[in-house]
Parts: structure tokens; sequence; C-alpha cells
């Protein structure tokens, strides 16, 4: 029930490419604490494994754990899942300074009390969000090896203001999938092949693939993920995750290597809606460097207090039908969800189909690809004159030249089609531009739920990973994350059920700054299932389970 990835689906779900690497066992399945053995250190005996943000922060309020210990455990599980073992290849860069981070920050705590929820608390970071520090931040690419912006993206900022530790970065789909129409999600030239720890064969989606895979094999407390059309999404959907695509200008965009103004946004990856809650508040606020921040301020400063289990009674939520029917055993799952939002107390009207779906498919391309020029060559300008690229014609030049290790299975179409496009005053751009928010927002979204009054409309995500295809690339099956994308509307998925042990992710999408409605659904769904399974680390998916 799949279909080759076509040119309106690419730029939902991120690149693959490169080798797998190592062959994953025929059977059996990977231990996880076999894989950890060789690191035997006091910090390997933390419990990592589903651990929350408010659990380990329980842990080191009562002395029984550090920021120090916990960072070293991470680095550990890394070290024995990523690198080795199953080799996950989720994260393309650990910091240097990340245990010195920690010290500090026990310190802190010790002298004056934690700063709040995420102190000391490591969280990865998807490697287009600028670090001014000793990591690299290159989208992947070996374009931009060697790459140190001259200060923190907006993002970076908030999460160190926060208190976090900035573990690393992790692995994407090379410049977040939007180099080629034929690319498979997961892959870039710097970290090779991202996995899927439910089944290493599978593919993790992207382009937030390794915010994917490391959150959910737990090799991290949290992860920020980036999303033009689907990548936050999606990458939750395949490794069974929660993932919140923010209203865009509720994140701020300054510092993230970009694809396009009007749709890029950052947002929290984690295994829990609360660990979402509290990621989201974090690097959520105005931003001077980004003016579609400016209403950010009128947006709630935090959103644990939404987190309701009776959240669904008397919510009216509207079934959008069209996005069904791609695969029949997701479909068994939505109507299971459907079911047990009914009983929760919810309202369903089904259907409520989002007006002039797929009628903007093209031109939202058209879109992306004019923003590209344009908004990547002010990137490479803002890094300065140690740029080791200056425009989008200088990455296309490189990529030729290194063609064995950027382009060995597929090329850059995208990215020349791109480079050929002229300025944003081109008519061209500016009517698709316009009517795309149109039929997505005031025409779509808007219409459907004003007139019958809803709170959110719900679909299915996706479907369940497809096998990594190096030869034919992505094989996408359905789901919902073009019209909240093109709107710029929030989006959040939740752990929903599973397909031969593939994770299948349910979506609660509404209008613009509606994310407090969306996280109150969204748990009191998640807490009245409780879905998410850790995943196995399978060779394969298990043709055996439910």
């Amino acid at each position: 029930m799949t279909r080759r990835i076509g040119r309106r689906d690419f730029l939902r779900y991120g690149a693959i490419g490169g080798a797998m690497g190592m062959a994953a066992r025929a059977t059996g399945r990977w231990r996880v604490e076999a894989a950890a053995r060789p690191a035997k250190t006091a910090a390997s005996a933390v419990a990592l494994e589903e651990a929350t943000i408010d659990g380990l922060q329980e842990q080191m309020k009562a002395g029984r754990l550090t920021a120090r210990r916990l960072t070293q455990a991470y680095l550990d599980r890394i070290e024995a899942l990523d690198r080795k073992g199953p080799a996950l290849h989720s994260v393309i860069e650990t910091n240097p300074e990340a245990l010195g981070i920690a010290d500090g920050l026990d310190a802190e705590r010790k002298a004056k009390g934690p700063r709040g929820p995420l102190h000391g608390i490591p969280i990865l970071i998807k490697d287009n969000l600028d670090t001014a520090d000793r990591m690299t931040t290159t989208a992947g690419s070996l374009a931009l090896a060697g790459s140190i912006p001259l200060r923190d993206s907006f993002v970076a900022q908030r999460l160190r203001e926060a208190g976090a530790v900035l573990l690393g970065k992790a692995n994407l789909s090379e410049w977040a999938n939007i180099r080629s129409s034929h690319s498979s999600s997961g892959w870039s030239g710097r970290g090779g092949q991202c996995r899927n720890p439910y089944a290493l064969d599978r593919n993790p989606c992207g382009s937030s693939s390794g915010s994917g895979s490391a959150v959910s094999a737990n090799l991290c407390a949290a992860a920020i993920g980036t999303e033009t059309d689907g990548s936050i999404v999606c990458p939750s959907n395949a490794n069974g995750l929660v993932g919140i695509k923010p209203t865009l200008g509720l994140v701020s965009r300054a510092g993230i290597i970009p694809i396009a103004h009007s749709q890029d946004t950052a947002g929290p990856m984690t295994r829990t809606v609360r660990d979402a809650a509290i990621l989201l508040a974090a690097i959520a606020g105005v931003d001077p460097r980004d003016a579609a921040t400016a209403d950010a301020g009128r947006a709630p400063k935090e959103y644990a207090s939404f987190l309701d289990e009776a959240g669904l009674r008397g919510a009216r939520i509207g079934v959008a039908r069209k996005f069904f029917g791609f695969h029949a055993a997701v479909d068994r799952i939505m109507e299971g969800a459907l079911a047990e939002m009914k009983r929760r107390g919810a309202e369903l009207v089904d259907p409520a189909d989002i007006p002039h779906t797929g009628e903007y498919d093209e031109s939202e391309l058209t879109v992306l690809l004019y923003e590209l020029k344009a908004d990547l060559n002010a990137y490479l300008e803002s890094l300065g004159p140690k740029a080791p690229v200056k425009t989008l014609a200088d990455v296309i030049a490189f990529n030729e030249a290194h063609r064995n290790e950027e382009m060995p299975y597929f090329g850059q179409d995208l990215f020349v089609k791109a480079q050929e496009k002229g300025p944003l005053t081109d008519l061209a751009y500016v009517e698709a531009r316009a009517r795309n928010r149109r039929l997505a927002a005031l025409e779509g979204i808007d219409a459907v739920m004003g007139k019958e009054k809803l709170d959110a409309l719900v679909a299915p995500t996706g479907g369940p990973a497809w096998m990594t295809d190096l030869v034919d690339g992505d094989h996408f099956g359905g789901g919902l994350s073009t019209p909240p994308a093109v709107a710029g509307y929030p989006h959040v998925t939740v752990p929903a059920g599973y397909v031969f042990g593939l994770p299948v992710g349910l979506s609660f999408v509404g209008r613009a700054w509606s994310e407090p409605t969306l996280i109150r659904l969204a748990y009191a769904f998640e807490q009245a299932t409780h879905a998410r399974r850790m995943p196995g680390l399978l060779p394969s998916a298990d043709l055996t389970a439910s």
C-alpha cells in the first residue's frame, strides 16, 4: 500500500541515500544491555530507557543523579548503540563541551537551585541549527564541513538559557531534503545512513531523522527537529514519538539553515506529550532577528498547564477523511483511536475534510524553490568571510566536484531548479505564495473549522516506516502534513498504534496559535491509550506482531 515518492511528496520526508554501513543480523534482536556493556562506568548505571524530563529532575533534586552523570550516561549510550552495536547513525557529532557544561550546571544547582525543568537535561539538536561553539553546523553536507556560525541560533540560545545541556547534533536528511526529488530519507554526506530503531532496515523518515531515531532509542532526553512540510511529524510518526510543528512565528527561524521562510520552523520531538510541552515553552518567544515572532509574545509562557487527562471531554473534533484509505492496517488503528476519543467524551464530526487539499502541491514546490535560493544565499552570507561556500551556486559546484562522497545515490535536481529561479519579486512567486496561503489557511483549515465549530482536525500522521531503498528512494504512503505546513498552522502527532511492530501516529491540527488546545487533546489521547512502546532494535519488522 505504498507508492514511490513523487515530486509533490519529496519534501515531506527527508533524504537517505548512503550505505547501510553494516549488515543487520539476519535474526534475533539487539540486546540493549549487551550493546551497552563496553561502557562500564558509574554513569552507565543511570536508568535512561523511557526517562522523562520530570523524572530526571526528581532524581537530581533528590541528589541521586547529577547533570554530569546523566550526560555521561547518554554519551555512553550513543557510543554503544549509535556508533557501535546496531549503529543507528542518528548523532552526527557529540558536543566536546557537554560534560563541562553539565559540571557548571551542577554547581549552579547546588548554589542557586535549578533554572527550570530543563536544568541539566541533555538535548540533541538537528544539524541545521546554529551553535557558536566547538560543534559545526552543516545540514549534513560536506560543503559546510568545519563551518561554525558567528552566533547561536535563537533555539540553541533559549535552550542554553533554560539550563539544557546541548548534547550534540542529530543527523538529518542532507539540506533537510531539498536537494533532490529522488532522495531517500535519513542520509547525509557527513552522517551517513540513519536507521529506524524499531527495524534497522526500515526508514526513520526525515528530514529530522536523527532527532527521531535518537529520541526513540533513548540516546537523549529529547531533541529538536525542524519542519518545512512533514519533517517533524513524519520522523515522529515513524519512530513512535510525540512531535510538535508549531505555528509559524512561535519559534524563531534565526540561525536555522533554511529551506523557505514561509514554512520553516523548529519544534520538539519527545517520548511524551508532557516533555514536548516543556520543550516547546523553552524554545518559543519573541526574537528581534525574526519579525515573524512579533506575535509570539501573546502566546502562553508555558504549556504544561494545558495537560489534562480529561481534555477530550466536550471537544469537537473533525475527521479529515481524505487523508485515510492509503493503508488498511493504518485505517484500523485510526478507527480505534476515533472510538477511544468518543469514549473519552469527544464529539466527532465525520467527515470534516479540508477544502482545496491537493490543489497547491505543485505550487508549494515553486514557492519553496524560490525561497530556497534567496534564503540559503542570505544564510551563507551570514557566516562571514570564513564560510566554506558563499552561495547556492557554490554548493552545487562543490557537490559536482565531490560526486562520490556527496551524490553516490541521488543528485541535486532541486538545487539546480532553485538556482534557476529569479528574485522574490517575480510574479510567479508572489502569486503562488498568496494563493497557497489562502487555499491552505483561510479557505482550507479555517473554513472547515469555522463551519463545523471544531477544536481540532484529526487524521493519520503517516503509515508504517518503509524499507530503506537506495535504488528508488522513498515510498511515501500518505498522511496529513501539507495543509498545516503551507498554512503555517500547528500540528501535533502522538503515537496511536503499531503495524507489524512499526509505529503509526495520530495527527491533531488546528488554527494558528492553537497549540494549547492541541496539546490538551494529544495529552488526553496519550493518557487514554499509552500507545508508545520502546523500540527493540530488530533487524527487520516483526511480521508476527499485532
